[in-house]
């Protein structure tokens, strides 16, 4: 009998064995998050292997650390020394979910139709921290996109709003969740 086929392998996927219905209900609300997030995009086909269960938190704080690395350089030049933004990144996220009690999962574009795999998109990471007991994921992303990516000529470079250090442009998403974005507070287990 081929392994790949056989009940318990089917079973088992990065949130759970799928036979068991909380790490249904898991992979649910990680592909709903998703969905509301962005609404321009349907999410609905993706399978539990399109998520990664973090192995630890120490390293997902390491992965985000050097990716961010450049925003504590432009935070630093803006706001001083007095807390270092990852610093207070962290801080800010562990007062809202309690990171040690969560499970990390993470979501790698694999395929076109999603917003990180649009044109011009350098690079992303999507991390969803889960805490079960106190029912609520906080999905934390960032991409990074080419700036030069749909200018029309050379001379659009010069238009380029160099408004940071290092011409990095950054976007709150604040008030684009409105109402709505406690959506899964109050999520059912």
């Amino acid at each position: 009998m081929d392994m790949a086929s056989s009940p318990t392998t089917l079973g088992t996927s990065p949130v759970g064995p799928l036979t068991d219905s909380n790490s249904r209900k898991t992979l649910i609300y990680l592909i709903l998050t998703l969905n509301h997030i962005y609404p321009d995009y349907d999410f609905s086909n993706l399978r539990a292997q399109h998520f990664t269960k973090e192995g630890t938190l120490s390293s997902v704080k390491t992965d985000i650390d050097t990716m961010l690395m450049e925003i504590g350089r432009v935070w630093s030049a803006r706001y001083g020394d007095d807390e270092a933004f990852l610093e207070v990144l962290w801080k800010t996220m562990d007062e809202a979910i309690e990171l040690v009690d969560c499970d990390v999962y993470s979501y790698k574009a694999m395929s076109e139709g999603d917003p990180f795999t649009d044109e011009g998109n350098l690079w992303s990471f999507n991390y969803f921290f889960y805490n079960k007991k106190l029912k609520r994921i906080l999905f934390f992303t960032s991409h990074a996109e080419s700036k030069t990516m749909g200018l029309d000529s050379d001379s659009d470079l010069d238009d380029i709003d160099e408004t940071s250090p290092t011409g990095v442009d950054y976007h709150s998403y604040e008030e684009s969740c409105g109402d709505d974005s406690l959506m899964f507070d109050e999520m059912d287990m």
